[in-house]
């Protein structure tokens, strides 16, 4: 006689169900927690955790070599030694009414150093003179050390950060703009500067705020050029935007943007959006707006970026306008994956782009300025290890790296502004923008970073994308280069290696300005860029620099009358926005540009 189970109530059985699930969970948890503590115990995932970048290495490369140099070191101490007593000399002499001049040479063009009390006060001019004697000695060290190329760059950025973060004005006994704040408010910037300080920690990961909250918002002050969402995947939103003019060119423009910010630095406000600019010049304009990525995008791939982002607008644009050919115009790593799609479409015979604009974007990898810190082979490892639990790297990773780059400007200028003089940062659109980070898919992060920055596979024909090699030399259709001077992410002598590879016809451009106001580039007085007559690229780009006709303009006016001859003849606008396959989903900006 077989015994057959007891039948349980039904709430018995939801409860047993129940506690195993919670169970289940629990030991989920568990070992997630032990891999982590093993990560974390293991010498990679420690260093992963304390020093991502590896400065530890470089700072033990450079000891080893200074303790068989001890020549170097003691030369060092004791130059140091002899021009701080002459500072000291100097400082007092000041100090009774003399005119002594410190050892140290002070660059005049600081603003930093506006105040006449870094001249007159004995006490800040010594603090002015030793700041720079220490910088000085710090450098002068840090090249007797003998190390290789990537412990190199690691301690140059090092020192250099280290010399911003001693400056006299970044200190409340050094800077004497906070006794002068505390006699002005009675004592209310201390008690401001410490809240801000709580603020920032509580809600900015330690870092001083560059923006109010609210002070610009997203649709309503940034990103209005009035368009429509005609297209959406997993990925991307296509924006198409209203026509501005009765009549446009019959050739579209794809905007291409980078995925590491949001698309709108390309539409940032009203007179100074290039967006708008375009649609008011004639153009039917069409942009890209990337997902902000979460853990469920951790796989996605630079192939994936390729075909579900550019490749895929480029139909869609197609497809609205019945036009065969589209003018596309990207940004950093947007103009990169133009420049990626542009010559896998013409591995395959297909001429869909009509002409190529990048701005301040790299093709060449080989001199990455000062990013190459961050993008050597261990320092990658690490990364790769560290994206591993969320399957993406924390937008706030991407931010204080950018913002390190440029730390006078973008760290320590609040850290007085904020914290020592308690005031609260100017609201400025482009700074909004710079706050607005998105995350990064950890498989893209990491195949980006390998196959561009380590090994350069663009730019000597050996990149793989979506089943084809591609070659920076195989990008055949008339290219328009814009690039400027003082950007510190692709610094214009490496954008410049980058253009002279491509295979048509460039226009090489260099504007004023870095990385963003370079781009956020409207005509104006202080607007100027630098031409070729002859349209030829030497193989030097100082030679080409030499020879280069200044204009007093934005570029934008140089680039309307380049991208107008290559946009075809002038139609009727558009009546309506999309097509029956495309209709309009819902206003610009979109949803993915709001999301967090």
């Amino acid at each position: 006689m077989t015994t057959q189970p007891v039948p349980q109530p039904e709430s018995e059985n939801g409860s047993a169900a129940a506690s195993n699930q919670a169970a289940e969970v629990l030991r989920r948890q568990a070992a997630g927690l032990v891999r982590d503590l093993r990560e974390l115990a293991s010498p990679a995932g420690l260093a992963a955790k304390v020093d991502p970048v590896g400065f530890g290495g470089a700072l033990g490369e450079a000891a080893r070599s200074l303790v068989t140099r001890p020549g170097a070191v003691l030369r060092t101490g004791l130059g140091f030694g002899v021009d701080s007593a002459r500072a000291v000399s100097a400082a007092a002499a000041r100090a009774v009414g003399g005119t002594t001049t410190g050892p140290a040479s002070l660059p005049e063009k600081d603003k930093r150093y506006a105040d006449p009390a870094w001249e007159g006060n004995a006490w800040y001019y010594l603090a002015r003179q030793e700041h720079t004697l220490i910088a000085d000695r710090l450098t002068e060290l840090s090249q007797a050390a003998r190390v290789s190329p990537t412990a190199r760059r690691k301690l140059d950025w090092l020192v250099g950060q280290i010399v911003e973060a001693l400056a006299p004005p970044n200190a409340v006994l050094t800077n004497p703009a906070w006794p002068k704040k505390i006699v002005e408010t009675g004592g209310l910037n201390i008690v401001r500067g410490a809240r801000n300080i709580l603020r920032d920690a509580v809600q900015n990961h330690g870092m001083p705020s560059q923006v109010t909250p609210g002070a610009f918002q997203v649709g309503k002050d940034l990103a209005v050029t009035p368009g429509q969402v005609v297209f959406r995947n997993r990925l991307i939103e296509l924006i198409q935007y209203e026509p501005q003019t009765d009549k446009v060119h019959e050739v579209p423009l794809l905007m291409s943007p980078p995925w590491i910010n949001k698309y709108y630095i390309m539409d940032l406000a009203p007179q100074r959006s290039l967006v708008e600019w375009a649609v008011q010049h004639g153009h039917t304009v069409f942009m890209i707006s990337y997902r902000n990525p979460d853990s469920s995008l951790a796989d996605v791939t630079m192939s994936d970026y390729l075909q579900e982002g550019p490749v895929t607008a480029l139909e869609v644009v197609r497809e609205i306008t019945g036009r065969q050919k589209v003018n596309v115009a990207g940004l950093c790593l947007g103009g990169a994956l133009s420049a990626a799609m542009t010559a896998w479409l013409e591995a395959k015979g297909d001429q869909r782009v009509n002409s190529l604009t990048l701005m301040n974007t790299l093709l060449d990898y080989s001199g990455p300025g000062q990013l190459g810190v961050f993008t050597d082979e261990k320092t990658v490892n690490r990364l790769e290890r560290s994206m591993r639990k969320d399957g993406y790297l924390p937008a706030t990773s991407m931010k204080t790296t950018f913002d390190l780059l440029r730390s006078t400007d973008l760290v320590w200028n609040y850290v007085v502004n904020d914290w020592m003089l308690g005031e609260d940062p100017k609201p400025f659109d482009m700074l909004t923008w710079n706050s607005d980070s998105t995350r990064m898919p950890a498989a893209m992060q990491t195949e980006y970073l390998r196959t561009l920055y380590l090994e350069n596979r663009f730019a000597e024909g050996k990149l793989e994308l979506a089943g084809e090699r591609l070659d920076v030399a195989d990008i055949r259709p008339d290219s328009y280069i814009v690039t400027a001077e003082s950007d510190h992410i692709a610094p214009w002598k490496s954008v410049y290696t980058g253009a002279s590879k491509i295979g048509g016809t460039v226009r090489f451009v260099l504007s004023n300005s870095g990385h963003i106001a370079g781009v956020v580039n409207p005509p104006s007085p202080k607007s100027r860029h630098w031409f070729g007559e002859s349209g030829e690229l030497p193989a030097r780009a100082e030679d080409w620099r030499d020879d280069a006709t200044e204009r007093k303009a934005s570029w934008w006016e140089d680039w309307t009358p380049w991208i107008a001859e290559r946009a075809g003849k002038e139609v009727a606008a558009p009546k309506r926005i999309g097509s029956d396959a495309h209709p309009p989903l819902e206003p610009a900006p979109g949803r993915y540009v709001l999301r967090g």
